[in-house]
């Protein structure tokens, strides 16, 4: 039961993600010429200060490192 609540939540975290690429790539074209790491960090960086995210979404994703997420959006 914990591995499946597990995988279900970085599934959220996957989705979350995804979302706020996208945002991202619409303000910034160049975004995606950026390496991984940097696209990591910058999605951290958008989290903490201008993603608009419901207080459980944040939550789920503040926790995050830029490798986490680099790991959970397959771009490592």
């Amino acid at each position: 039961m914990e591995e499946k609540r597990a995988d279900l939540r970085s599934e959220r975290q996957r989705m979350l993600l995804q979302t706020l690429v996208e945002e991202l790539g619409r303000v910034h074209p160049q975004f995606y010429y950026l390496s991984t790491i940097e696209v990591a960090r910058a999605l951290k960086n958008y989290i903490a200060d201008e993603a608009k995210l419901t207080q459980d979404d944040r939550a789920l994703l503040d926790a995050l490192k830029p490798d986490d997420i680099q790991i959970l959006l397959g771009l490592h």
